[in-house]
């Protein structure tokens, strides 16, 4: 009893681990200057940021002009334009860069869509709002038909707005998200058409991804506009937008094909077996089994897809639609507001990084929401 007393008596409490190995000094000594090689490259990093970010700052922030209604803000005194960003242009055509050449009286039937997709889709990620697949089912079929009418008009008392005058950022939501919502479904069917056991069906799907996989989307958009309407018969005619939508969603779809193609071979056959054993037919098979596994993942694929897709709608400047990055460009070649088109990159610049962090951050938390491993 003594000794065990006496041991008790001896004891200290356990002492704070160094202050070098914890906290903000502890993650440096372990991430930074762990090696010569890290405390190197630890050291370049640090001189090219010295000479990268400080520039940069000066050119957005600090020596921007930032207030006034015209150009006269943003001239040096020899009358050129100023070695810095000029942000009056981009509140000048704000209106030309989010909506086109889309009229102005009109343009309440896009707003009107806007809060009606922002409310559902905060519906979809707030987890404690109820009735999610009402939204999800309001967001995939009445949706699409109610933008439809807003958008184009010519009933309901409506005006009639011709698609050429769409433009600007709302032209390039229009294009990334109908490529996205269409091509995932086509994307899978494809995938399984691939995995069929069916020679035909499994040649047409191959034959299908690999020719769209095969050309540059610039090549799709080219031929959409103007090789596929000489091959229609006389009298008959697409819309531009139309044709160019279609040319987007079938080479997406054959990138997003490959892309759960891949996941659904991840799947361990025992899988597949143990649904057969249950009775399952090769639908249920799919639906309930396979499927929900094989997309959860696949997610930072099929989101590096959707981002992709988000910022290849660039390149329907080529065929004559004016989207986000046309329009900025058509604003910079105004007489009024010459030499100031590298702000007008820097703000489009700004508004894909804020669209494209957006998706990357939402399907980050799908898979953490989605993970089984713990």
């Amino acid at each position: 009893m003594a000794e065990q007393r006496q041991y008790e008596v001896g004891m200290h409490p356990d002492l704070p681990p160094p202050a070098s190995l914890v906290g903000v000094v502890g993650w440096m000594r372990a991430n930074l200057v762990s090696s010569p090689a890290n405390t190197f490259f630890t050291l370049l990093a640090i001189y090219l940021i010295y000479l990268l970010i400080p520039p940069m700052l000066d050119w957005l922030i600090f020596s921007a002009a930032w207030v006034g209604d015209d150009n006269t803000v943003c001239k040096n005194e020899t009358g050129g334009p100023i070695a810095a960003a000029c942000w009056p242009f981009i509140k000048a055509w704000m209106t030309p860069f989010m909506f086109g050449r889309y009229p102005e009286s009109e343009l309440w039937r896009i707003k009107i869509t806007y809060v009606m997709f922002g409310v559902a889709l905060l519906a979809l990620v707030i987890p404690q709002v109820p009735f999610k697949k009402w939204f999800a089912l309001f967001l995939l079929i009445p949706f699409p038909v109610i933008c439809f009418y807003l958008y184009v008009g010519g009933s309901f008392g409506l005006m009639y707005v011709e698609t050429n005058l769409w433009g600007g950022l709302f032209l390039t939501l229009v294009i990334a998200i109908t490529g996205i919502v269409a091509s995932l479904p086509i994307g899978i069917l494809l995938a399984l058409g691939r995995r069929s056991n069916m020679p035909v069906v499994k040649a047409v799907c191959v034959a299908f991804i690999e020719l769209w996989r095969g050309v540059p989307l610039i090549s799709v958009l080219f031929m959409s506009s103007v090789m596929f309407p000489l091959f229609m018969p006389e009298g008959v005619n697409f819309d531009k937008l139309l044709r160019a939508l279609v040319g987007v969603t079938l080479f997406s779809s054959a990138y997003m094909a490959e892309v759960v193609r891949g996941g659904l071979q991840a799947i361990p056959k025992g899988q597949y077996e143990g649904a057969q054993a249950l009775g399952l037919n090769f639908v249920k098979m799919m639906y309930f089994i396979v499927m929900p596994q094989a997309l959860k993942m696949v997610i930072p694929g099929i989101v590096n897809t959707f981002i992709g897709l988000f910022k290849d709608t660039t390149l329907v400047g080529v065929i004559g639609l004016l989207d986000f990055l046309a329009m900025i460009q058509a604003g910079s070649s105004n007489p009024d507001w010459l030499g100031y088109l590298t702000t007008g990159f820097a703000f489009a610049a700004l508004v894909y990084w804020c669209f494209c962090f957006g998706m990357s951050q939402y399907s980050q938390h799908l898979e953490r929401k989605l993970h089984t491993g713990h």
